[in-house]
Parts: structure tokens; C-alpha cells; sequence
């Protein structure tokens, strides 16, 4: 059966992890191995996006591009500078001054718009907010097929009258920033299977799901829940071809760690990591202020990670970590496509 949304000849996507772990090698790998990567256009500057779209087109794989879509929001400056002074201890270690002006962007939105629709893709997934349905039509026009990334029935319900050819349908089980378009919202716990029923229900579109998969059966449920694909991004971050960190690495391989936690301590956005000291110390009080925590934590995060810092580094990670395999990607496709295929 043809997949309705993806051109590949299994229905298992590479999600896209932004801030390094989805590299052009890792998708190369996912795409040779039958599956569907999505380059992680999030944070990256056109040019470095355009350099990694010609790698994957010369290859001549199928592959889609994810951006994150600018959402107006008001940040309470007086919680930022609060937030701010207390991180500065964190930031004392490492010699840094935290700035208590927020900073915000639109992460070059109108630019990566343009280059996508100059040099089109095969598939654009859209994630934290629907851009005008003009945007969307161009990308179709194109010659693009666009997926919206939703986090409940209403969102999908938007996200259809907004135009889009699918959606991605985000479980909270899911590693790294939730997709919800209400950052501020509560997110409870819920399974992936159950979301994709009940966004099924409200809207018409075909899906691809995410959120919590840790191995062939949750790809196997996931798909009889009514799923045309599933979106794997945990499972790959111990792939041999992903440019996780080193620190990164380790922390998910490490005894040290027992579960994850949704927290807006790094970055102002509700999202999934391995639970450490960091979020413990803040996730309390963190402001609902995307991007501009973000930014305000970005030197410190980075510092951290050069330090083997595990403790205050942003450990993105989905509920299935505990599964990830350190295996080359192909293998790992392969284990997540049938039964006939294992992980020795």
C-alpha cells in the first residue's frame, strides 16, 4: 500500500532533533534503510539548512524538512529577570553573565519559507504553531506535501482548516519540546495510541504518530490505531550516524538517570528530558517565555555539554529511552519494521 504522506517504502519516519543529534549522515542512513528522515531546520541559519538539503538531494533519497513555526507571545519581563538572576549561579561556574533582557526571533522563518519553496522538498513538517494558510498553499504549490504537528483533536481540527496535507500527532511521551501550540497549557499524561483515535476522529487527514515508541510493538500499535506512520526520534540517538553529544550519550547510557520529566527550564517551552539536577533546581519557576529562555540559557547549556555536564545540560529524551540501541541506523529501521528482524 502506498503511504498517503511519506514517499518511502516503510512507514517509519526519523524524527527531526534539533540542536544536532538529526545530521545528514543519520538521515542519509534512515532514508537508504527504507525509512523517512525529516532534517531538523529548527535553530539553524538558512544557509546551514540549504547546505544540508543539497547533501541529501545529491544523494538523491527521499527526505523531508521540519521548521519551527514563530508564535507572537508576550513574555512577562518582570518573571524573566527573576529567572535570569536565579540561573545566574549556574552561570557563575562557567564564568558567564546571564542577560535579563529577553531576546526573541522568528528563526529566520520568512528565509527558510523562501528556500523551501525555491528548492522544494518532498515533505514540510510544521511544529509549535500553524504560519498564515497562504504560507502553506505556496509550499503546495511547490510541489511540497505540508504535515502539521498537533498535540490534540483541536489543534488537528485548525490545523485541516488551515489546509495541511496531514498531521503529525505528538503523545506526550515524546522526547525534546512538546508541539503544542499552548505552551503555557498543562500536559497530561496520555498515550500516543489513544491521541491518535481520538485526533482520527476530529479530523480527516492521514497521520503520522509520535511519542513514547520504544520498539517494534509500539510501532505495530501505533499503526493499528489508525496511523498511516511512525515518527521514531529516542530510538535514534545512539545511532552510530547521529550527531548526539558526547555528553548526551553518555547521560542515556548512564545508571544515573532513572526517568524523564516535561519541564520548561531550558528553553520557556514545555518538553521531555532524562530528569537531572538542572530541571529538579528550576523547572518550578521557569517562566512560559519561548524563545527567549531559550536564548537566555543557550551559552550555559553549551558550556555544560563541552564539560560533560550532565547535570545541567538539556538531556532531551522520550519515556522509551531505556531502548535506544547503539547500533548502526540501519539496523535499527530495520528492527523497528517487522518482527523477522532483531537487535542481537
Amino acid at each position: 500500500m502506498t503511504n498517503p504522506l511519506l514517499p518511502s517504502r516503510l512507514p517509519i519516519a526519523a524524527a527531526p532533533m534539533a540542536g544536532g543529534p538529526t545530521s545528514t549522515a543519520l538521515a542519509a542512513a534512515v532514508a537508504a534503510a527504507g525509512g523517512f528522515p525529516f532534517l531538523a531546520g529548527g535553530y539553524k541559519t538558512p544557509e546551514a539548512l540549504a547546505q544540508e538539503i543539497s547533501v541529501l538531494r545529491a544523494a538523491g533519497l527521499p527526505f523531508g524538512v521540519n521548521l519551527f513555526v514563530p508564535a507572537p507571545e508576550t513574555v512577562d519581563e518582570a518573571a524573566f529577570r527573576t529567572y535570569a538572576r536565579a540561573l545566574q549561579p549556574e552561570a557563575d561556574r562557567y564564568g558567564l553573565i546571564l542577560s535579563e533582557h529577553p531576546v526573541d526571533d522568528d528563526d529566520s522563518w520568512a528565509q527558510k519559507l523562501a528556500l523551501l519553496i525555491q528548492y522544494p522538498v518532498d515533505v514540510v513538517s510544521l511544529t509549535f504553531a500553524l504560519p498564515a494558510a497562504s504560507d502553506i498553499a505556496a509550499l503546495q504549490a511547490a510541489g511540497t506535501k505540508v504535515l502539521a504537528s498537533v498535540t490534540t483533536p483541536g489543534e488537528a481540527h485548525q490545523a485541516q482548516a488551515a489546509g495541511v496535507d496531514g498531521l503529525v500527532v505528538q503523545g506526550p511521551q515524546a522526547g525534546g519540546h512538546s508541539a503544542t501550540f499552548d505552551p503555557a497549557r498543562r500536559i497530561d499524561p496520555a498515550s500516543t495510541a489513544d491521541l491518535v483515535k481520538a485526533v482520527r476522529a476530529a479530523a480527516g487527514l492521514p497521520i503520522i504518530a509520535a511519542g513514547g515508541v520504544d520498539g517494534p510493538a509500539a510501532v505495530e500499535a501505533l499503526l493499528a490505531a489508525g496511523a498511516e506512520a511512525v515518527a521514531v526520534g529516542t530510538l535514534l540517538l545512539l545511532a552510530d550516524e547521529a550527531g548526539t553529544s558526547p555528553t548526551h550519550r553518555a547521560a542515556l547510557t548512564s545508571s544515573t538517570f532513572t526517568e524523564t520529566v516535561l519541564t520548561r527550564a531550558f528553553t520557556g517551552r514545555p518538553a521531555r528530558a532524562l530528569r537531572n539536577g538542572f530541571a529538579d533546581r528550576h523547572g518550578h519557576h521557569a517562566p512560559t517565555a519561548y524563545p527567549a529562555v531559550h536564548h537566555l540559557t543557550r551559552e550555559l547549556r553549551q558550556a555544560a555539554g563541552k564539560a560533560g555536564d550532565a547535570d545541567t545540560l538539556h538531556l532531551w529524551a522520550g519515556t522509551g529511552w531505556r531502548s535506544a540501541p547503539r547500533r548502526p541506523a540501519a539496523d535499527i529501521i530495520a528492527w523497528l519494521s517487522g518482527p523477522e528482524h532483531t537487535l542481537q
